[in-house]
């Protein structure tokens, strides 16, 4: 199932991701520093969800509250 999720607090707008079988693909992050953002969106790919959250929840970026994988990890919960 196709996912797409706006996120608040980063420079990514919008992240897109499937999940098939509870296995994450096809991560894309719309804006944000576009390195680190496929960086994390390759690391994600092909996990299970259950895996990146355990990884990913509460990785802050500077004074944020919040960061573009910990949105990640937000958009994964909802999805339950």
């Amino acid at each position: 199932m196709h996912y797409s999720y706006k996120t608040k607090g980063t420079c990514a707008q919008r992240i897109e991701f499937d999940i098939e079988d509870g296995i994450v693909k096809n991560v894309k992050f719309l804006g944000g520093c576009s390195g680190n953002t496929q960086g994390v969106a390759k690391l994600a790919e092909g996990m299970k969800k259950e895996d990146i959250i355990e990884r990913l929840e509460s990785i802050r970026c500077g004074s944020k509250p919040t960061s573009c994988p910990h949105q990640l990890v937000l958009a994964l919960k909802e999805c339950e």
